[in-house]
């Protein structure tokens, strides 16, 4: 019988501090969709756990991954999800002007400066790499290579024959709990039943099956495939530390569950449908819906655990075994 982690984890700014560094600081992060960034200029960027993260397509079509930071005063590069510079990163803060392969080009306004060499103050590169269109970076210099994190999710969607279509839609949402909570309630179908009735019942016929594979977690929901049209023909993969990717015949939704400070969540959502975002019809009010659901059992949860009376439960080997993996992962950075 394994326990759960303590309560006390869950909004501790300590515990966000050493998961900022340990978790996600060594792992591949999603950023974007390289058809989001088509043009020369063209960037997308994020914010993962207070780590500001871009990346860029250069002149030759090169797509290059820097934090967003000035190499002067650690002015921001770019505000938002996504845009085009032009021929130039410029600091948002006192104007220093970056090639965009990282290379200063001007450091405006600085004047002649002794022992000043410009080549020493580029901007700070990243590791990339590209999975089925998805842009992913790592802070990490030694870490395992990104197809062989995503080789278990992209052995199974070459055998269930899915693909992953192009971005129509990006949507966030803010949620008043810790990553974990909402993380752990996504890696485990026992509260189905209960906070999604209308979920429930379009899964009522299918046996719904949790694996743990590497660094994936599988969920499927098994019922009679030959109706190809069901809402069971498809797969939800959850890849660590933080990443869904829910994939249909129709279209795929790709979810990025981002901690935004001890204690708070923002969900990231890229819609993906090749008819853009009038194709994805009912799929918008059904993602509202479970994700209003799930929020509200996720901040009632959070309460609890800081209310102080609770400190540790226990996990069903039945229906939290992938719970049980994720909280064993993040006892060892804890310890």
């Amino acid at each position: 019988m394994q326990r759960t982690l303590p309560a006390r984890l869950y909004g501790d700014p300590e515990a966000y501090a050493r998961e900022r560094v340990h978790v996600f600081g060594r792992a591949w992060l999603f950023l974007g969709h390289e058809a989001e960034a088509p043009e020369p200029g063209d960037w997308i960027a994020a914010d993962i756990a207070g780590h500001r993260l871009m990346a860029v397509r250069g002149k030759e079509g090169a797509v290059r991954a820097f934090h967003n930071v000035c190499r002067h005063r650690a002015g921001p590069l770019v505000e938002g999800e996504r845009g085009n510079c032009g021929a130039e990163l410029t600091c948002r803060y006192h104007g220093w002007r970056y090639a965009l392969d990282g290379r200063l080009r001007a450091a405006v306004g600085f004047g002649p400066t002794e022992g000043f060499d410009p080549r020493e103050f580029g901007l700070m590169a990243l590791r990339l790499g590209t999975w089925r269109g998805l842009v992913f970076v790592t802070l990490d210099p030694d870490a395992p290579p990104l197809a062989e994190t995503v080789k278990p999710l992209e052995r199974l969607l070459t055998a269930k024959g899915l693909d992953l279509p192009s971005p129509a839609l990006r949507r966030s949402h803010r949620i008043g709990c810790d990553w974990k909570v909402y993380a752990e309630n996504y890696l485990e179908s026992y509260h189905i039943a209960t906070v999604h009735p209308q979920m429930a019942a379009e899964l009522s016929d299918a046996e719904y099956l949790v694996r743990v594979e590497g660094d994936l977690v599988v969920q499927e929901a098994v019922a009679d495939l030959a109706d190809r049209d069901t809402p069971q023909a498809g797969v939800w993969g959850w890849l660590w530390p933080n990443l869904a990717v829910n994939v249909y015949r129709d279209g795929a939704m790709v979810e990025r569950m981002v901690p935004d400070g001890p204690g708070r969540t923002r969900l990231d959502y890229l819609f993906l449908n090749d008819g853009g975002e009038a194709a994805l019809g009912g799929s918008l009010a059904a993602s509202d819906r479970v994700t209003a659901e799930d929020a509200l059992i996720c901040e009632a949860v959070q309460t609890n655990l800081s209310a102080g009376a609770y400190d540790t439960g226990v996990l069903s080997p039945t229906h939290e075994a992938a719970v049980a993996w994720f909280q064993a992962r993040l006892a060892e950075i804890h310890q």
